[in-house]
C-alpha cells in the first residue's frame, strides 16, 4: 500500500479532552473543514471502504451503501456537490472526494428488523472515520444535503434512504476558510460530562456513583 500523502499544512491538532484513557484515533478524531485539495489515492479510499465493510449489523444484513465521487471525475462529483446546502458549499468544494452514505430500509428476502438500518449505517460511517483518521484524512460528515435531490440526480431506489454525504481529503489550510469557519476551526472541542449521559441501571443514578466504586475495588485489587 502507498501510504498517506505527504502534505506541508500542518493540521490543527484539536485531542479530545478525556476523562479516561482512549485509543488515540479516537481521542484524534475531530470534524475539520480545511482541506489541502490533494487527491486521496484510489487505494486509501479502499480502505476507508473495507473498515464500513467490516462493521456489524442486524442480522449481518449489511444495509450500508456508499457512492463514491471524486474530482477526476468532475460530473460526478459537482452531481453531490450541487446536493450540499449553501452554507456547506462554502467550504466543502475543497474535499477531494464526497461520499454519500446509504441506507438499504427494506430487508432482503423481506424480513429483519429495517429499523436498525440506519443505526447499522451510522455504524459503519463510524468505522471508515476512524480509519480516516490513522490515515491522516479530514473528514467531515454533513446532514445539510437535498435528499430528494440525490435521490432524484442517482436514480436512487425507493427502498434507500440518503443518509449523509462524507467530505474527505487531506488537512488544508483554516485561513483560507471563510471567516465565521475558520473560528470554529479554531475553537475547543467540547462534550457533555460522562455524568450527563451515562446511567447506573437505573436512570436517576449517575454513572459516577458506579465507576468511583469499579475504581475503589480495582485500586484495592492491585
Amino acid at each position: 500500500m502507498s501510504g498517506q500523502i505527504k502534505t506541508k499544512t500542518s493540521p490543527i491538532v484539536k485531542p479530545a479532552e478525556t476523562a479516561y484513557p482512549l485509543h488515540q484515533p479516537l481521542k484524534e478524531r475531530w470534524s475539520s473543514r480545511a482541506f489541502s485539495g490533494e487527491p486521496v489515492n484510489p487505494e486509501i479510499i479502499g480502505s476507508l471502504l473495507e473498515a464500513a465493510r467490516w462493521t456489524p449489523s442486524s442480522m449481518n444484513a449489511q444495509p450500508w451503501r456508499f457512492v463514491v465521487a471524486t474530482k477526476d471525475e468532475p460530473k460526478n462529483y459537482n452531481r453531490l456537490f450541487a446536493s450540499l446546502s449553501e452554507k456547506n458549499q462554502q467550504w466543502a468544494g475543497k474535499a477531494p472526494v464526497l461520499i454519500l452514505a446509504v441506507a438499504k430500509t427494506e430487508m432482503d428476502g423481506g424480513y429483519g428488523p429495517k429499523s436498525y438500518a440506519e443505526y447499522d449505517t451510522g455504524q459503519a460511517v463510524a468505522h471508515l472515520t476512524i480509519q480516516a483518521t490513522t490515515l491522516g484524512l479530514n473528514l467531515h460528515q454533513m446532514g445539510g444535503f437535498s435528499k430528494e435531490q440525490v435521490r432524484e440526480s442517482l436514480e436512487l431506489p425507493d427502498d434507500y434512504q440518503p443518509m449523509t454525504i462524507v467530505a474527505i481529503g487531506y488537512p488544508g489550510e483554516p485561513g483560507e476558510l471563510p471567516p465565521t469557519f475558520q473560528a470554529r476551526e479554531r475553537s475547543p472541542r467540547s462534550r457533555r460530562a460522562l455524568a450527563d449521559i451515562a446511567y447506573a441501571g437505573e436512570w436517576s443514578r449517575s454513572i459516577e456513583h458506579y465507576l468511583a466504586k469499579d475504581s475503589a475495588k480495582w485500586n484495592r485489587e492491585e
